[in-house]
């Protein structure tokens, strides 16, 4: 079991209540860049905390980059959850970026890579109709040129055209490292599966059950055996002592109209679900009860495995059967800051977490129920 600290790096005084949307179109003018310059050297400075007390280290793309992190910490795994290729212009720079931070931290890199959120679409000038053949094509361009190591090759696609790609530096970890990939959809699961990757989950509650049981029952149908926990991740709130976590939720659904659901990004299904919704994200409690997941009371939200609240004991009682619940997990995604969260609440939070609660979860578990 490894917990990742995670924290998208917010500008605290752009959280507020007058910003109909934190995304796309809040001006920039709302950013002190003194304050932010501070706000950057405390992140640092907890991932730095977090490498120390034995945690690992998570990183948004859309945020920041693992190049912060790639030299200054010893001894932390360092996952950008993640790149989203499907809307990055060129597959091969990606390739080249994550070669290079694979070697300047003697191969501590998981790869993240992701769909992306519907509001980057339009920021990409690309189109979401396609999105995920562009994404698997951008995938295979990118491990192939990482592990081409004899002299360039060609690469004509679809929907990329290259000529002479040839990756330098190579690879710290040979053949490539760790791969994760974000999935919610069975089709995308069964193809993270049938590769063998880290599924990420986000904020999916005790839903993420049914979403691991698909990558479970690929590897079935596949003839392979029962995946190791250490192919699943989640990523939830975590919140000792305190409820100002809570604000994110309240607030990081706030985009604009006009980029939240671009066309072509969501099936007709998917869509359709939505507007029944309203809008609203929801999730399920163990007992059925639905959650909203932006909303809902922080009791509910525990009960629904989006928030985990508390003492450590609390934190760990609740992490425990959250584990158990959804069959097993290798990999806990902790945002452990967000919004107005203060650098001093952070540390405290990270120490508490790497001293009270990592070592619990870490010792042996009984053995959980899996999948038929």
């Amino acid at each position: 079991m490894r917990i990742y600290h995670f924290s998208e790096q917010p500008c605290p005084d752009a959280w507020a209540p007058e910003h109909k949307s934190l995304r796309v179109i809040l001006p920039s003018r709302n950013c002190d860049p003194r304050v932010m310059a501070e706000n950057y050297h405390h992140r640092l400075d907890e991932w730095m905390l977090a490498d120390e007390l034995g945690l690992d280290i998570m990183i948004n793309e859309h945020h920041a980059t693992a190049t912060c992190c790639a030299r200054q910490t010893k001894r932390a795994r360092l996952l950008p959850l993640g790149y989203p290729i499907a809307n990055r212009l060129d597959p091969v720079r990606v390739a080249e970026e994550f070669a290079m931070i694979d070697v300047i931290s003697r191969g501590r890199l998981e790869m993240g890579l992701v769909r992306g959120v519907p509001y980057e679409v339009p920021l990409s000038v690309r189109s979401a109709v396609g999105q995920m053949d562009r994404f698997w094509e951008a995938h295979d361009l990118i491990i192939k040129a990482m592990t081409s190591i004899d002299g360039p090759f060609d690469w004509q696609g679809e929907h990329f055209q290259y000529r002479n790609v040839n990756v330098w530096p190579r690879v710290y970890q040979q053949p490539h490292p760790p791969v994760w990939i974000t999935g919610r959809s069975p089709q995308n699961i069964r193809e993270i599966a049938e590769r063998g990757y880290v599924l990420g989950t986000f904020l999916s509650g005790f839903q993420t059950r049914e979403l691991f049981d698909h990558y479970r029952k690929a590897c079935a149908d596949l003839g392979r055996p029962a995946p190791a926990p250490d192919r699943f991740s989640y990523l939830g709130i975590v919140a000792i002592a305190q409820e100002v976590m809570v604000g994110y939720l309240r607030s990081s659904g706030r985009v604009a109209e006009p980029f939240g659901t671009p066309p072509g990004y969501f099936s007709v299904k998917d869509a359709a679900r939505m507007i029944k919704a309203r809008g609203k994200r929801t999730t399920t409690t163990r007992d059925g009860k639905a959650v909203d997941t932006h909303h809902g009371a922080i009791e509910d939200l525990v009960k629904a495995g989006i928030m985990f609240v508390g003492t450590p004991d609390d934190v760990y009682q609740q992490l425990s059967e959250f584990i158990d619940s959804i069959g097993g997990l290798g990999h806990f995604l902790m945002m452990g800051h967000a919004g107005h969260m203060t650098h001093e609440e952070a540390v405290d939070q990270i120490t508490l977490v790497a001293k009270e609660v990592l070592p619990r979860l870490q010792k042996p578990r009984p053995a959980t129920k899996q999948a038929a």
